[in-house]
């Protein structure tokens, strides 16, 4: 079968069905197919070849359909699909067309695709534990906001409390809301009790996960937004500076520049959405009354203070993109937290001992510097 080793294969991923388009060595079209997105017909399709060029996009059957092709011996590129506008954008979209166009892409210049790495299975099944605890957060903010909600449409209101015992407040509900509200009540905290049961996995979670241990002694960083920028990144070392994993996770702005225009624009958020908002939320907490002081509040405070419409949200984002960037740095050199770190200087020795990456490689030899305030310290939502 070694008429097939030069072969490039675009595949449009559908949720019950998917296009295949099979090109030659000239680039012609063999073959178009539609099978169904299971293991056992892209098994029984792909086993046919011995080694395929195969080309398919990010989506939420792409983790375990590359695992599986990979398996069959081919090489799969995932393209990442914000970034290629040939696809996103075209005014005559087929998936028949998709695929081709995959295949052509893999086939010219596979740098075209912008191709990302899946995490692992393992590291993946972790990931859905802190991404499920995220979906009850969100699901018991939207009960609390419908009770408080119906509350307030008979003229009264419910006090102020933390969340997590606000299904207490179910006596202080008029009568007349009764029926409407108890069901929620009920539901909030049930739903309490499940998070507080992923509470207790996710920390043991972090055992699996050394590093974690240097990234909470960040003030406010605690075991979900450690865990979540472990399993989000997975390997330190892959950045070649470490300012760089701000613009991995979207916390840069845009770049529109043509002549002598250059607009300020807006962040591009890409990357993990989820992580992005948990250093939101660990800026806020730097910048807030709570927040202890350290250089990392110092600058943030000093970009607020600017003044303007959007000072508070730049001084977030900035801060945010520094705690990406400090714990980025914590996880290569092992360092804990300070709060007003010194200037490195000629002869004061190695840094601390780094970690490895969560794949199990060992990092990189060479050491990445970042400048003291990058340097400096976070915290973050006490999850």
């Amino acid at each position: 079968m070694t008429e097939y080793s030069k072969m490039t294969a675009g595949l449009d991923i559908g949720d019950k069905l998917s296009e295949i388009c099979l090109l030659d060595e000239q680039g012609e079209v063999v073959e178009r197919k539609r099978i169904s997105t299971t293991p056992h017909s892209l098994t029984k399709y792909f086993s046919r070849f011995d080694s395929l060029c195969v080309a398919i996009e990010v989506s939420f059957h792409s983790p375990w359909i590359s695992r599986l092709l990979g398996e069959l011996g081919h090489e799969v590129i995932i393209a990442n699909s914000r970034k290629v506008a040939l696809i996103s954008k075209s005014n005559h979209k087929s998936d028949e067309r998709d695929a081709e166009l995959l295949a052509r892409l893999a086939r010219s210049d596979r740098k075209l695709l912008y191709p990302v790495e899946h995490r692992s299975e393992e590291c993946q099944q972790d990931m859905t534990v802190v991404s499920s605890r995220d979906a009850l957060i969100r699901a018991r903010t939207l009960l609390v906001n419908r009770v408080r909600g119906v509350v307030k449409s008979s003229g009264s209101r419910l006090k102020s409390t933390a969340t997590s015992r606000f299904h207490k407040l179910a006596d202080d509900v008029p009568q007349a809301q009764r029926p409407a509200t108890d069901p929620l009540m009920a539901t909030i905290e049930e739903i309490n009790k499940r998070i507080a049961e992923l509470d207790k996995t996710i920390e043991g979670l972090c055992a699996k996960y050394p590093v974690t241990e240097v990234m909470r002694s960040v003030p406010g960083v605690g075991p979900v937004t450690a865990l979540t920028f472990v399993l989000a990144i997975m390997d330190p070392n892959r950045f070649s500076k470490n300012r760089n994993v701000g613009a991995y996770l979207g916390l840069v702005p845009r770049k529109h520049q043509s002549s002598d225009e250059d607009p300020e624009l807006r962040i591009t958020r890409a990357g993990n959405t989820y992580l992005r908002r948990l250093l939101v939320n660990a800026a806020h907490y730097v910048l807030g009354p709570f927040g202890p002081d350290s250089a990392l509040r110092r600058c943030g405070l000093a970009i607020a203070a600017r003044g303007g419409k959007r000072a508070k949200k730049r001084a977030a984002v900035a801060v945010a993109r520094k705690l990406a960037v400090l714990l980025n740095s914590q996880w290569k050199n092992g360092d804990f937290y300070e709060p007003f770190p010194s200037r490195p200087t000629a002869g004061r020795g190695r840094p601390n001992t780094r970690m490895a990456s969560i794949g199990g490689r060992a990092p990189d030899a060479t050491l990445v510097k970042v400048s003291p305030l990058s340097d400096a310290h976070s915290a973050a939502n006490r999850l």
